[in-house]
């Protein structure tokens, strides 16, 4: 009688099966399962859903946004001013070179339109302005010689001194006197400060899309010397007046000219390259930058000092400057087509349209009447059973179909 073969051990059959299942999963085609229910409630919901989703993607996202386009913000840039034009005060007549700092024609320059002089100071001894902490005194004793005090003048020299006007006594300093509220004179240039004209010279440049432009006429019949800015008709005639400036910022000129502030001029290279350049043009803009409504820093102001020599002694001329800082601002952004962000946008647009589905299965499973039934319509619940009659210890063989209990629900003829 032949030898029994010998039968494999149940953990390789088990091992076998898992093979197979793993092969055949490879090259299994795997679809979802499709249930349509009949609700025409539902169906408008799940179609209004879908219609918003295309509608904000075709409309804001690809319209609006222009999201198929390749961006870059910021464009190099570089700015140039000149200013022209002249005005007087009570005594003096002032040009460019005396009232435009500094002087260079940078993106941030001062037109001064009021100073306070303060004429012939030199080094010596004087009374410390009142409106230093401290200083006022009755005698020398409130007076500490040697004591410097950062917002004053000078360095006290413990004597008690009568000040400049009035019956009030200050301690003295040594320093540059007269001090300035001391002997001050005002004078207001702005009389004819808002017919100065300004000439803002701006080029940029894209370097991703290598595109360049400037804000000027290429002409050469001198179309710069007799123009000014129009919106539509000179758009690039960049020669403004200031009082249009401030006027368009919204301000007064005259309580302006009074207190000093800021304006910026704000340019804005907003560009569709895939049009024409002629079509890439600047947008101008103009607001007061400072804050105007906070007492304590409100206006704009500056001091500077012209030296010269009077009998072999150095003197100066302080000069207190309130003025219009003008701050030009160049910012921007370009955009052309490019397929990459064209793909990505429009792939997240045909899964977005998915929420649809998602909202109205959650409104089916949730808040229908036979959500239950619908539920085991559309889940398929599979319970593996282990073969009958195998013993402890024996291991598990395949599981037949009966051991595979698939549980359905009532047909859709039921709902």
């Amino acid at each position: 009688m032949a030898a029994a073969e010998p039968k494999p051990p149940a953990g390789t059959a088990a091992a076998r099966r898992l093979a197979r299942g793993c092969w055949s999963a490879f090259w299994d085609y795997e679809t979802p399962k499709v249930i349509v229910v009949k609700n025409r409630r539902l169906g408008i919901v799940y179609r209004a859903v879908q219609l918003l989703i295309l509608l904000y993607f075709v409309w804001y996202v690809f319209i609006v946004q222009k999201s198929y386009q390749d961006s870059e913000t910021g464009p190099e840039s570089s700015v140039i001013t000149k200013v022209k034009g002249i005005t007087s005060s009570e005594n003096k007549v002032w040009d460019v070179e005396e009232y435009v700092k500094p002087p260079e024609g940078g993106s941030v320059f001062s037109i001064i339109t009021r100073i306070e002089v303060t004429p012939f100071q030199t080094l010596g001894t004087c009374a410390e302005s009142m409106r230093v902490n401290n200083a006022t005194c009755d005698s020398d004793e409130d007076c500490v010689a040697g004591q410097l005090d950062m917002l004053g003048n000078g360095l006290r020299t413990g004597r008690c001194v009568p000040y400049y006007h009035g019956s009030s006594k200050t301690c003295e300093v040594s320093g540059w006197c007269p001090v300035e509220d001391g002997a001050s004179v005002s004078q207001f240039l702005g009389t004819k400060a808002p017919n100065f004209t300004i000439l803002i010279k701006n080029s940029i440049h894209y370097p991703k899309f290598q595109f360049s432009k400037g804000n000027i006429e290429n002409r050469k019949d001198g179309y710069l010397k007799h123009c000014t800015f129009h919106e539509v008709s000179d758009l690039y005639c960049p020669i403004f007046k200031l009082g249009y400036i401030v006027e368009q910022a919204g301000e007064n000129f005259t309580q302006l000219a009074h207190t000093g502030g800021v304006i910026g001029v704000i340019i804005n290279w907003d560009c569709d390259l895939d049009l024409s350049a002629s079509k890439c043009n600047p947008k101008y803009s103009f607001r007061r930058l400072d804050p105007k409504h906070v007492p304590a820093s409100s206006g704009y102001n500056f001091r500077f000092a012209k030296y010269y020599k009077i009998n072999g002694s150095t003197t100066r001329t302080l000069i207190k400057a309130y003025g219009i800082r003008i701050d030009v601002i160049v910012h921007g952004q370009a955009g052309k087509f490019s397929l990459i962000p064209t793909i990505i946008n429009l792939a997240t647009a045909l899964t977005s349209i998915g929420v649809g589905s998602f909202l109205c299965d959650w409104i089916l499973l949730t808040f229908m009447n036979k959500n239950k039934v619908y539920s085991h319509k559309k889940f398929d619940k599979m319970v593996d059973a282990p073969k009958r009659g195998a013993g402890p210890g024996l291991g598990t063989s395949e599981p037949s179909q009966q051991d595979c209990a698939l549980t359905d629900a009532r047909g859709l003829a039921q709902l």
